[in-house]
């Protein structure tokens, strides 16, 4: 069918992310009423635990760090260049990418003939729609972390917090730091590798006899 061999690779990623997302669940479930268990705490069921704060920080601190290593990814290989890498831009030739938008150009899409504000915008959707998907996550995250501490903290009998308190809370910002270190890593590591090493078919590497200085796909 066309539509699976034009959309092949986001649906994939779709279907295993789905997949995961239902193993996450089922087993976080499981390990959430095992722990309440030994607390004497409430067991959930799965409506319950989809709201609770324990699925909500466990889930939305991994899309945090997802959102924000690609948005950052995407605003720093504007300006800053790696020679060799396939994930850069070539420091020393003007990139296509680069150009000036033209409205005639055939199927251009309507914010670029529309101009003006609507194409300014346009001109940084990518990046701004990151950016607003990672605080979006980074604020669930830090509303279902605060629910899950205080939770815990109920069940010792200790004060709980405020949310504007919890964001001097170190544990919010170990749940975010452990995340976006390896972000961090896996783009430094495809950034590096992709200057020495290739994969036969991959838009994500250069061309097999490709020269280690050619920079750019």
């Amino acid at each position: 069918m066309k539509i699976l061999k034009n959309n092949g690779l986001s649906i994939a990623f779709f279907v295993l992310f789905a997949i995961s997302l239902i193993g996450q669940i089922a087993t976080d479930l499981k390990e959430h009423n095992s722990e309440m268990a030994e607390k004497s705490g409430q067991q959930l069921n799965l409506p319950q635990y989809l709201t609770s704060g324990h699925f909500l920080q466990s889930t939305f601190e991994n899309w945090e760090s997802e959102f924000f290593q690609m948005a950052l990814f995407v605003v720093l290989s504007i300006s800053l260049f790696q020679k060799g890498s396939s994930e850069s831009k070539d420091p020393d030739k003007v990139e296509e990418v680069n150009r000036k938008p033209n409205p005639r150009r055939k199927n251009a899409p309507w914010p670029v003939k529309q101009g003006g504000l609507i194409l300014a915008l346009y001109k940084n959707s990518l990046s701004i729609a990151l950016f607003l998907l990672f605080i979006f996550s980074f604020v669930i995250h830090w509303l279902g972390s605060l629910k899950d501490y205080n939770e815990d903290q109920m069940l010792k009998n200790m004060p709980q917090e405020t949310a504007a308190e919890y964001l001097s809370n170190s544990r919010l910002w170990f749940e975010s730091f452990q995340n976006w270190q390896s972000e961090f890593l896996s783009v430094f590591a495809l950034v590096v590798l992709s200057i020495f090493l290739r994969q036969k078919g991959s838009p994500q590497s250069k061309p097999v006899d490709a020269p280690n200085s050619e920079t750019g796909e």
